[in-house]
């Protein structure tokens, strides 16, 4: 007989079931079991002088066991779990549980120690569906676009963007590192005239960060594309990706999210709101007092990103918010430049920066000489060489996916990653 998931079960008919106990009442006369699977739970209810082999077995039961049932699907409108029980016919033991180590209120770090155990419940499980999903959807809507999947190299011969913030390996006779993001090769892509690329894969960043949104290794998500007139091209085509994405996970997830996690999943309008960052300073200065020296207002600092959110809320109504006109130090030697401001912009939603993108400087003499301001010219001459053969305009970004995950959840990154990797944490 086939296993039929829990949510499949219907009145009236066998099945055969298999899941996790997640509660057991073990009775003089009856005993109920609640079992669950990935799809919902279920109660097993069993009158032990009809079965008393039965009765034996269930004796033997923990909670968190693996069992399989077998027997008939019956309504009852007493019981809360959907009006539906199985009377039992047969029980299998599959594996028996030692008592828990951990709990659902458990420490952090202590529930890490023991993750398996941890992301057996409902909660936790709604995180990897919803990720799931944001992913699925995010591909499908690039594949509908003609976009190739590709698949770039993570042991690597020069630093990604910098000499900084890499894990260096032995190579044989030689140093490698791991890849901090598939930028250089999402470019060879375009230098290749594949036109347009994603690819969905680890990224490795060697920060000691310890905070709430920082990750050692995490799955980024990035794409390219070619023939773009400039970088409000790309900000055009994320918005309408998130959205897209967004819509999609909320027509499935919405009700369970708001459910487990009492967060409404807000499709946002378009086209999203954009401010430069010098903007974003004053207005953070007239409205709420905040204010930076002048040598940090290049960029935003955490303070201040944490910050848009409530400003993007009072000035658009909006979560969402492009930010652009960066000071040229703040930025990567491959940003296209214009009257010396980088053609590039990040996007933060809620308060937290999910993405960089940009144009990217597609002509070699110009690339170059944007390398050697940086003292790189030698760290990615293998890199320029792509760009001296013909490569035509493009540009392209990347989101973290644990990070929208963590910010679809209100959670921190080490809950929204499988196996959270930080600067003090290799394991399991």
């Amino acid at each position: 007989m086939e296993r039929t998931h829990i949510a499949k079960v219907v009145p009236g008919e066998k099945v055969k079931i298999a899941g996790y106990i997640e509660n057991l009442r073990n009775k003089r006369t009856m005993a109920f079991l609640v079992i669950r699977d990935i799809t919902g739970k279920i109660q097993v209810t069993l009158v032990k002088e009809e079965h008393p082999e039965l009765a034996a077995v269930v004796d033997q039961l923990t909670i968190d066991s693996v069992i399989t049932v077998t027997g008939e699907a019956v309504a009852n409108d007493y019981v809360k779990l959907g009006g539906i029980e199985i009377l039992p016919e047969e029980i299998r033991i599959e594996s028996v549980a030692d008592a828990l180590p951990i709990k659902e209120d458990s420490a952090i770090d202590s529930r890490l120690d023991y993750r398996w155990i941890d992301l057996r419940t409902e909660k936790n499980t709604l995180i990897f569906k919803v990720q799931t999903e944001m992913t699925a959807a995010m591909r499908k809507f690039l594949l509908d676009r003609d976009f190739l999947e590709f698949h770039s190299p993570k042991i690597i011969g020069a630093a990604s963007e910098s000499g900084s913030e890499v894990f260096k390996l032995k190579y044989f006779d030689g140093d490698a590192y791991l890849a901090q993001s598939p930028q250089f090769y999402k470019q060879m892509a375009m230098a290749a005239g594949f036109e347009r690329v994603f690819e969905v894969a680890p990224v490795f960043r060697a920060e000691k960060s310890h905070t709430s949104k920082h990750a050692t290794e995490f799955t980024g998500f990035d794409l390219e594309f070619s023939y773009i007139d400039d970088f409000h091209d790309v900000m055009k085509f994320e918005e309408d990706l998130i959205t897209d994405m967004i819509e999609k996970v909320a027509a499935k997830y919405g009700d369970d999210i708001k459910r487990l996690y009492g967060i409404d999943t807000i499709v946002p309008k378009k086209p999203f709101p954009v401010m430069t960052v010098a903007d974003i300073y004053k207005e953070l200065e007239a409205r709420y007092g905040y204010t930076v020296p002048e040598s940090e207002k290049g960029d935003l600092t955490t303070e201040a990103e944490k910050m848009t959110y409530k400003l993007a809320k009072e000035m658009f109504d909006h979560e969402f918010l492009f930010v652009t006109d960066f000071d040229v130090n703040k930025r990567p030697f491959y940003h296209m430049r214009k009257d010396g401001v980088p053609q590039g912009f990040d996007l933060i939603w809620r308060g937290v920066e999910i993405t960089s993108g940009s144009q990217r400087e597609h002509r070699y003499a110009e690339l170059c000489a944007n390398a050697a301001e940086k003292g790189l010219t030698e760290d990615v001459k293998f890199y320029t060489e792509f760009f001296r053969y013909g490569c035509p305009p493009h540009g392209g970004f990347g989101v973290g996916v644990d990070r929208l995950t963590m910010l679809f959840l209100d959670l921190s990154i080490k809950e929204a990653q499988f196996i959270f990797r930080g600067p003090d944490r290799l394991n399991p």
